[in-house]
């Protein structure tokens, strides 16, 4: 993908002597330029494996930790290729799959781009799904500048059905983020016949207005389009489904709400 690696910088030298730009992760993809993953124009990393397996999921390659489609690179590969992106770049936004399943490798990927002259004005941002423990999200804390985070459904039964895991983590996840600063959007998913009931509305509002009723938070309508064909017959979300829960969550309080 990319030239030789680049000598790393001193600043993102390892105390043990090990070189963070050698740090590799499996990589579904790579887009130079994205407007829909974090705030302007993006050059986004889909790391492979996810820790859910979602009923809607858009990218079902990306679940399984390998695949022959994927390929293994290096924190110097990325670095090497983004850099004549850069001059056209807001940020970087490490997606997947599941970022926080390769965290280490997020970890030093940003480093690397906070200590690069050309990178450094680069903002640093991580899309997940949210299933992590607080020790993960305060290694990654120092180097980000702000998380997206998936809130599938607010009742763990409903987010099983989902997603095939508890929210435990990921309720704990966005109250964590916030707490911290750094949680710079909550993302729904409406999948009807899933979680659009309006008693989902109604606690999910409340729930999220009661932690900040500033929180940007963006409602995201499913769409058929790249599941995998067992989920193709789920109906999409409708306009006035979306124009629904907007303002039902804007009744509870929320100003920050954005319907996709």
């Amino acid at each position: 993908m990319a030239g030789p690696l680049v000598a790393p910088p001193a600043a993102v030298r390892r105390p043990g002597g090990g070189d963070p730009l050698l740090t590799r992760a499996r990589v579904a993809d790579v887009i130079p330029f994205s407007w829909v993953d974090g705030p302007g124009n993006r050059y986004v990393v889909f790391v492979q494996g996810c820790s859910f397996d979602c009923v809607a999921c858009h990218n079902p390659e990306t679940i399984a930790p390998r695949t022959p489609g994927g390929r293994v690179a290096t924190v110097g590969d990325l670095l090497t290729d983004l850099r004549p992106a850069a001059p056209y770049l807001a940020g970087v936004t490490v997606s997947g799959g599941e970022a926080t399943g390769q965290w280490h490798f997020v970890r030093d990927l940003f480093r690397g781009v906070r200590a690069d002259g050309e990178l450094s004005r680069l903002t640093t941002f991580v899309d997940s799904n949210g299933n992590a423990l607080p020790r993960v999200w305060d290694r990654l804390l120092p180097v980000t500048d702000g998380f997206m985070i998936d809130l599938k459904a607010l009742d763990p039964e409903v987010h099983r059905r989902l997603t095939g895991r508890g929210n435990d983590l990921v309720l704990d996840s966005i109250r964590h983020l916030h707490g911290a600063g750094k949680l710079h959007e909550v993302r729904l998913l409406l999948v009807p016949g899933y979680n659009d009931s309006p008693d989902q509305l109604a606690r999910t509002a409340e729930w999220l207005a009661d932690l900040d009723p500033a929180l940007r938070v963006v409602v995201i309508g499913f769409r058929q389009h790249g599941v995998r064909p067992e989920y193709a017959g789920v109906p999409e979300a409708t306009a006035d489904l979306l124009a629904g829960w907007r303002a039902g969550l804007e009744a509870a309080g929320l100003s920050g709400v954005v319907t996709v």
